[in-house]
């Protein structure tokens, strides 16, 4: 499996969450300067409100641009072990432990980005090929890792 290619295709990805809240920041300020309203603390309510919202969303996209940021610095390598960077494939499921951006396709195979702050990548931290691991009372072996 080709990571430098998959960390392509989750940088894309992100690329794409980045830009999605920064339009729906920019749609919810244009709205928020569009209220006018002669009903008094009703209106101050719907300001605040749609303030709390843009806050809201600003929070997400920096946590986005930081899962970007982190990106640029793992470097591509072969992993012998569960740890940032490696590919693990479980009998649940193939694992990437990068960002946590969910599901995703790569090579017509479903790929889960998981944080290596994430419960299930440190339980199976530092663990190799054919070792077990155990998260919520569930074992799980790792059939291979890259």
């Amino acid at each position: 499996m080709n990571k430098t290619e998959l960390i392509k295709l989750i940088n894309q990805k992100l690329s794409e969450k980045i830009q999605n809240f920064e339009k729906l920041i920019a749609e919810t300020r244009a709205s928020n300067n569009d209220t006018k309203s002669s009903m008094g603390d009703k209106y101050e309510t719907g300001r605040e409100m749609l303030q709390q919202e843009i806050n809201n969303l600003q929070v997400q996209l920096n946590e986005v641009l930081k899962q970007q940021d982190f990106l640029k610095t793992i470097p591509v390598k072969i992993s012998d072990k569960a740890e940032k960077v490696a590919i693990v494939k479980t009998e649940r499921g193939l694992f990437f432990i990068s960002v946590s951006l969910g599901e995703i396709t790569f090579e017509n195979q479903k790929i889960i980005c998981i944080s290596p702050e994430s419960p299930l990548a440190k339980a199976m931290n530092g663990k190799r090929k054919n070792e077990t691991f155990s998260i919520n009372n569930i074992n799980q072996k790792i059939e291979n890792i890259c």
